[in-house]
């Protein structure tokens, strides 16, 4: 199973820190946390999402080993 990590606004919205989740995809991913999470919505589209700490298309396979870290922008400096 992946391993979905939550950070910040999306921890908040997803109402938990992480997850496991069995989607074959990236794209599946995003479309499942979503209809899992309703307040992702606003937010997923904004954010980083990480596979195994690099970003890939939507389209990328998805083996069950992966970690997925869901980032919102973060302000600072």
């Amino acid at each position: 199973m992946t391993t979905v990590r939550y950070f910040a606004a999306a921890e908040e919205a997803a109402g938990l820190a992480s997850e496991r989740r069995t989607e074959p995809t990236l794209d599946a991913l995003r479309l499942g946390i979503v209809a899992d999470h309703a307040g992702l919505a606003g937010i997923l589209p904004r954010c980083a999402v990480l596979v195994d700490g690099s970003r890939h298309d939507d389209d990328v396979a998805l083996s069950g080993s992966e970690t997925i870290d869901v980032l919102p922008p973060f302000a600072g400096g």
